[in-house]
């Protein structure tokens, strides 16, 4: 009798994992505490509450969410706003459906021996800039300014993802988020009085990072809708959990990071900058930080990022969903 009631539980169990819809996560960059809400909605159990079996795919330099998406490799992408628009006006039709981050961590950080003390000064100067979908803010900023990127007012330097051009003085500024690259700045060695930023919110030219991408087709199937409902419903508690206890997050994250490169301090530290830009934020997408992304992208004069709003349904109501 016990034997047969094991075997009826296994089988429950079983019949209860196959009923589990998946979702592949492809996250934009390497597993850090930039993605913590995810890794704390897998590790707290809100994925399975919701009956989803998720698998989070860490990302890389070679790798593009985009790219994933198109090919199939996920059903679901974390990318920044003028990379997915930018994507759209090619042909690749995203759309997103959550905007977890609400505010924007991209600044410039420069060596005060260079002799920039405003933005006034970058002309002349080189600075040092990523590509692979993160350039467009910085050519939008370059645009406003009325700075040529050819190397006539400024000169772009395409930098790795790390800030070596800048501790070897090879560029007057490089680019740096508030919870990754701007430390190891100051872990190298570089004193904090030596430096100076310019974060992109405060020059008026922030877009929207991080948020959740699909395919527009995808969603015509009723069923694809909700699961990501339900996907959204648990990354968002996964986020303010991560949120309320920092701490605890950056340690789940490092029980995920399987190459074993991320530290302790880095990941709280990088936390609890993350909790910055994700506070005020319950998935929605904010139409008025939207509308903004969209101008400053449209507004590069004769080469903007975008020449025109995005048509189609670009957003959709699956935070409205997720949040009733």
């Amino acid at each position: 009798m016990k034997k047969l009631l094991t075997s009826a539980l296994f089988m429950a169990f079983a019949t209860g994992a196959q009923a589990a819809d998946d979702v592949t996560l492809q996250l934009k960059w390497v597993t850090q505490s930039q993605f913590a809400g995810y890794y704390v909605a897998a590790a707290k159990g809100f994925y399975e509450a919701e009956g989803l079996n998720v698998t989070i795919l860490p990302g890389g330099p070679d790798v593009a969410p985009t790219q994933v998406i198109a090919g199939g490799g996920a059903d679901v992408v974390v990318d920044w706003m003028p990379s997915a628009l930018a994507a759209r006006e090619k042909g690749l039709a995203l759309v997103n459906i959550a905007q977890p981050f609400k505010s924007s961590g991209m600044m410039l950080t420069c060596l005060k021996e260079s002799g920039i003390t405003s933005p006034a000064d970058f002309k002349g100067k080189t600075l040092g800039v990523w590509f692979g979908g993160n350039e467009y803010p910085f050519l939008n900023w370059m645009n406003k300014l009325g700075l040529k990127t050819d190397g006539t007012d400024v000169t772009v330097l395409k930098q790795g993802f790390n800030v070596d051009p800048l501790l070897q003085k090879q560029a007057a500024c490089v680019s740096t988020m508030t919870y990754n690259e701007y430390w190891q700045v100051i872990d190298a060695g570089v004193s904090p009085d030596d430096l100076i930023t310019f974060k992109y919110e405060d020059e008026g030219v922030a877009t929207l990072e991080d948020g959740l991408y699909v395919m527009e087709a995808n969603l015509a199937d009723p069923a694809f809708e909700d699961k990501m409902v339900r996907f959204v419903r648990a990354s968002m508690k996964g986020w303010k959990e991560a949120e309320a206890n920092p701490d605890e997050a950056a340690m789940i994250v490092l029980e995920n990071d399987a190459t074993g490169a991320q530290t302790e301090s880095h990941q709280k530290r990088m936390m609890g900058e993350i909790a910055k830009l994700t506070a005020g934020s319950n998935g929605a997408l904010d139409p008025a930080d939207y509308d903004r992304t969209v101008a400053a992208l449209m507004s590069g004069g004769s080469d903007p990022v975008i020449t025109a709003a995005p048509s189609g349904a670009w957003t959709h109501a699956i935070t409205d969903k997720a949040l009733q």
